[in-house]
């Protein structure tokens, strides 16, 4: 039996559905089964009830008692988060960061670990390694950790707290960071921008060409995790996940928009001028994600796991296109 927390959410969804399909029992938790079904499309609503056995948790703390959700369970991927939440109104943003992604995080696997769960696969994040990377310096899964913002600073704390509960208890764990993850019913800024593809409005961003950008599709990250579940290379590792296909900002909007069968309309604006105007609007973090570079070095994965990245880039985007448009 596989515990897969955040059961309802983007990644969630698609990993419960590639678990079940491939033989998997599969044990969801989610905060709200009715908002958990109100967020899926028809089909997956209906194998919420009907083929999975659901828990509903409310929201994760430190005092969360998992004993029931634990019976039985060899397997668990931990998916739930406190992610990256607009217009944070919170006066303590790392305190509310560390509650969800640290302490809940730790009081599951500490509980798992006394349940007899075999292996924990914690869903991490690249920004542990650091927002951006300079030309020709990918990250690497073995670099010094260089978290900047709360979130980061949360979800590396988590990784420390895990890898000594791994070290003092029989139970495995392993850690993946991936960096942007695209695909049907994508969120967020990559929604917004097939939006704007579609409707031809014209973007600023044509002279963003020399950067280069490392994505990871849905698929691809599922597939991983799903070869993490039981690969004896994989046990106690940190792994960084992506496309191997890395993008400049012009690269990814022309294959975005041939993927949504449309023209990109780009016009070139200097990255200068960009990055002023985002700092004048206080957008600085939409300016580091669409113009600086954040590349992948995926060795360590290819290498330990014998994995590569079942779909392109090309299908990828197909897939998130049809999804979401």
């Amino acid at each position: 039996m596989i515990l897969v927390t955040g059961a309802s959410g983007f990644i969630g969804t698609e990993l419960c559905e590639s678990l079940r399909y491939s033989g998997y029992f599969v044990r969801p938790v989610v905060r709200n089964i009715y908002k958990a079904e109100l967020n899926c499309d028809t089909e997956h609503a209906a194998n919420i009830r009907v083929n999975h056995d659901v828990i509903s948790v409310g929201e994760i703390s430190s005092e969360t008692d998992w004993h029931t959700a634990l019976c039985g369970v060899s397997h668990v991927v931990h998916l739930a988060a406190r992610v990256h939440i607009m217009n944070e109104v919170s006066p303590d943003r790392i305190m509310e960061f560390r509650r969800v992604n640290v302490d809940a995080t730790a009081n599951l696997a500490k509980q798992a670990a006394l349940a007899g769960v075999r292996r924990f696969i914690y869903l991490s994040s690249i920004k542990v390694n650091g927002e951006f990377t300079k030309a020709g310096y990918p990250f690497t899964a073995d670099d010094v950790p260089d978290p900047l913002d709360p979130y980061s600073v949360s979800k590396y704390e988590a990784e420390i707290l895990l890898r000594q509960i791994a070290r003092e208890t029989s139970m495995e764990v392993v850690i993946l960071r991936p960096p942007l993850v695209y695909g049907p019913r994508v969120g967020a800024n990559f929604e917004s921008m097939m939006r704007w593809l579609k409707r031809g409005i014209p973007m600023p961003l044509g002279a963003i060409r020399q950067n280069q950008r490392s994505m990871v599709a849905l698929g691809n990250l599922v597939d991983l995790i799903m070869v993490c579940l039981n690969h004896p290379a994989a046990a106690n590792q940190i792994f960084l996940a992506s496309d191997g296909d890395d993008l400049s900002t012009v690269a990814l909007l022309q294959r975005m928009a041939n993927a949504l069968g449309v023209k990109a309309r780009l016009f070139n604006v200097s990255p200068i001028l960009l990055k002023f105007g985002a700092k004048l609007l206080g957008k600085e973090s939409v300016y580091l994600r669409l113009c600086e570079s954040l590349q992948i070095d995926m060795t360590k994965t290819r290498q330990l796991l014998n994995w590569n990245p079942p779909l392109s880039v090309d299908i990828g985007l197909q897939l998130a296109a049809k999804g979401n448009i």
